[in-house]
């Protein structure tokens, strides 16, 4: 009797290690097998949240099978304690180890909202948006311009005050110093005091990933070595021949070359145009350099420019003056300062718009003065007619 007692029992024991084994196999496969999600999503994790807090929204949220098995993996991993707050992107498919290993690893948030505040020549903008990670597109959520009588959106106050915020500042390529310093001045998430306008020209147009309360003049100074860089860089493999002794120089040009052309596959005959003339003694005859004159970058000039502004003697008026300005007008970017040290090839000596928003190029008056009687034609159908200055007139 106590013999098969003891046999049943030793099967029923080796049943129940049967049936264990089973069962951690199968939570193993369940936690390091593809998951659920049928597309990305973006799980946010917030600050001081518990390990429950956590598996309990990644079920909810589809992306793990069982809350109670990815707890478990994860105390066994030694991470249960390695949570990281902020916002992540969990592709389809992901497993529950793969899931764990983002949500630990830490560093920048890989989803959720970000902050954007564009300086562009017009106007400085803050762009609150947010990843769709079903397509891993931004959308834009709100926008607004900075300033004391700014309307400020519901939405980028809540996001603010809630804090899971990646901080963005770019600036747009022929935008001037001081209206840098006066947009970073309105950025009421950055800190410090700016004590002096940087020196045109000197600033990289580019993206700044920045943290919250950022200090504005240490941003300016890598503004300023990043352009350093850019153009000691470029000036090292620049063409033979040009019409510069310093990199500064070439940095004038880079900036006249930058505002005078939004299109990049243009910049290249533009800088040759000027190039063409200096090299013939002429005068450059550009109206953005005119323009800065005027408003010394303080802004833009918002209307066409006079024909006695086009006679006034100014160190910027390039219709009068011989050379190159004083100064860049504006800050250029890389592919406008590798176009004034690498320019194109060319016999072209004038310019005009020609209604596509690109260029004819001439090389005669007499081509040009063709190439601007069409565009005066474009100009009156549009009623815009003087609004628009002519390299070369």
């Amino acid at each position: 009797m106590w013999r098969s007692i003891a046999s049943n029992a030793l099967t029923l024991f080796i049943v129940v290690l049967i049936a264990l084994a089973g069962l951690l196999a199968w939570g193993r496969q369940q936690y390091t097998g593809p998951g659920p999600l049928a597309q990305a999503i973006c799980v946010k994790v917030d600050r001081g949240a518990s390990l429950g807090e956590v598996s309990r929204n990644l079920e909810a949220q589809g992306a793990v099978s069982d809350a109670r098995i990815f707890r478990i993996g994860a105390d066994y991993s030694g991470q249960a304690q390695g949570l990281k707050f902020g916002s992540y992107l969990v592709p389809e498919t992901a497993s529950m180890e793969e899931i764990l290993v983002i949500l630990t690893a830490g560093g920048a948030s890989t989803c959720g909202r970000e902050v954007n505040y564009r300086i562009g020549v017009a106007r400085a903008e803050v762009i609150l948006r947010e990843l769709d990670a079903a397509t891993s597109q931004y959308v834009e959520v709100a926008k607004f311009e900075p300033g004391p009588e700014a309307v400020v959106p519901e939405a980028y106050g809540a996001a603010v005050e809630d804090g899971d915020l990646r901080w963005r500042i770019t600036l747009a390529e022929g935008v001037t110093s001081w209206q840098v310093v006066d947009a970073l001045k309105r950025a009421d998430f950055l800190a410090g005091e700016v004590a002096q306008v940087p020196s045109e020209g000197s600033l990289a147009p580019d993206a700044y990933e920045v943290d919250q309360g950022a200090d504005r003049a240490a941003l300016l100074a890598l503004m300023q070595e990043k352009q350093s860089a850019t153009l000691a860089e470029l000036w090292a493999v620049r063409a033979e021949g040009l019409p510069y002794d310093t990199p500064q120089e070439a940095l004038i040009m880079a900036s006249i070359v930058e505002k005078e052309t939004g299109i990049a596959a243009e910049r290249k005959q533009v800088a040759s145009v000027f190039i063409n003339r200096l090299n013939q003694g002429m005068r450059l005859q550009t109206d953005p350099t005119v323009i800065y004159g005027i408003t010394q970058g303080e802004g833009v000039l918002g209307r066409g420019l006079r024909q006695s502004e086009l006679r006034r003697a100014t160190p910027y008026n390039t219709y009068v003056i011989d050379g190159l300005p004083p100064t860049p007008i504006a800050n250029p970017g890389r592919l406008s300062i590798e176009a004034a040290l690498n320019p194109d090839t060319t016999d072209f000596l004038y310019f005009v718009a020609d209604g596509t928003g690109g260029h004819a190029f001439a090389r005669t008056l007499t081509e040009h003065n063709e190439n601007v009687a069409r565009w005066r034609q474009i100009e009156a159908q549009q009623g815009t007619l003087g609004q628009t200055g002519v390299q070369g007139e």
